[in-house]
């Protein structure tokens, strides 16, 4: 395009310059908003999950409740279980899994009962998902409890008095501990105190009775961890008769948990309790 030159103006040209200046405009949006996209982009991985990932401590124990049940009857090796976090579940790191967070997990092999006996389930869960961000985990199964322990686990042992709230009463715990309101200490069965109770659960030192196959606080930890419903000792199946924990995870194959019963179907309601605790 020839030059023009200087002092010399045609009637096209404020129209020329009123044309750049939107082209000029729209490319500095349109350059914005493909940077932001690519930052996007870069930022989360597929399905949108963050890529600034919990770093989730090894002993960390997750309370979650089932949000939909399974059975060995109907093999599908591959489905998806997903389960809440109950309680607010505190981190070494100053930071913490909310409340409200999914665990994610999957059925790894499935055998039905046959004459020769009960069925069987073998799942993993692996994975924390806290609004854009996540967490690749190994976890055993320290506990599971039916929907019916975990409703238990909330009723008062006697009923509130008039003008007494409802946080003061005293509730007994899966596997035995006593929680006296929010705010009031836990105890265990020799009336010790093991910790605190609080809106969602309980805050307590994690132990191990003497036999148990679960263990204690780890490499020296010494935390409060959140068990929602469960003792401090809490260990194994509660209200499921006829169910086993047999294999829990934490050796090997690590993380793999398998489920079977004496005789029948496994059947694991929705609303059931479970303790995860990260073991990788």
């Amino acid at each position: 395009m020839p030059r023009l030159r200087k002092n010399v103006s045609t009637p096209a040209q404020p129209k020329l310059g009123a044309i750049g200046f939107a082209v000029l405009a729209a490319t500095i949006v349109f350059g914005v908003a493909a940077n932001a996209q690519t930052d996007g982009a870069a930022k989360t991985g597929r399905g949108g999950v963050g890529q600034d990932n919990l770093q989730i401590a090894t002993g960390t124990i997750l309370p979650l409740r089932l949000e939909h049940g399974f059975s060995s009857k109907n093999p599908r090796i591959g489905r998806i279980i997903t389960g809440r976090i109950m309680q607010d579940v505190p981190l070494p790191n100053s930071e913490k899994i909310p409340e409200g967070a999914r665990v994610l997990g999957t059925i790894l092999s499935v055998s039905p009962a046959s004459r020769g006996g009960g069925g069987k389930i073998s799942l993993r869960f692996d994975q924390v998902e806290v609004h854009y961000r996540k967490a690749v985990i190994v976890t055993d199964l320290r506990a599971i409890a039916s929907f019916m322990e975990v409703q238990y686990a909330q009723i008062p042992e006697t009923s509130p008095g008039f003008g007494t709230p409802y946080t003061w009463v005293t509730t007994d715990l899966i596997g035995g501990d006593i929680k006296y309101g929010v705010g009031g200490p836990v105890t265990d069965s020799a009336s010790q105190v093991v910790g605190d109770g609080t809106f969602s659960g309980v805050l307590v030192h994690v132990s191990t009775k003497h036999g148990s196959p679960c263990r204690g606080e780890l490499d020296g930890e010494h935390r409060p961890q959140a068990l929602w419903v469960f003792s401090a000792d809490a260990c194994g199946v509660y209200g499921m008769n006829g169910l086993k924990i047999a294999h829990a995870g934490r050796s090997s194959p690590m993380g793999e948990i398998s489920l079977a019963a004496d005789g029948g179907e496994v059947n694991v309601h929705g609303g059931s309790g479970m303790l995860l605790r990260v073991v990788q």
